[in-house]
């Protein structure tokens, strides 16, 4: 007899500012990673799936968006919520 199943697992990874699509208003957004795993007797082995979404903490929508756009938001919450910017090369 085999006991298997799913888990799933929530992680907040950046709080921002940013204008939400459905109210409009610029508000702060928490963005989330998702994470199902499989488990056997109750103990996880592996991922097998994993989304990210942005919540709007004023209206409450939530839009999925793409692990490069997480990438993306989470290097812009880490430099103080301006994107990031590679400066030219000077001489």
């Amino acid at each position: 007899m085999f006991i298997f199943g799913t888990k799933g697992y929530l992680y907040q990874l950046a709080i921002l500012t940013l204008v939400c699509g459905h109210c409009g208003n610029p508000s702060a957004h928490t963005l989330r990673k998702r994470v199902t795993k499989f488990t056997l007797f109750f103990v996880p082995l592996f991922p097998f799936s994993t989304k990210y979404t942005t919540q709007c903490t004023f209206c409450g929508a939530e839009q999925k968006i793409t692990k490069e756009q997480a990438e993306q938001l989470q290097v812009q919450a880490a430099s103080g919520g301006q994107p990031h910017q590679q400066q030219p090369y000077q001489s």
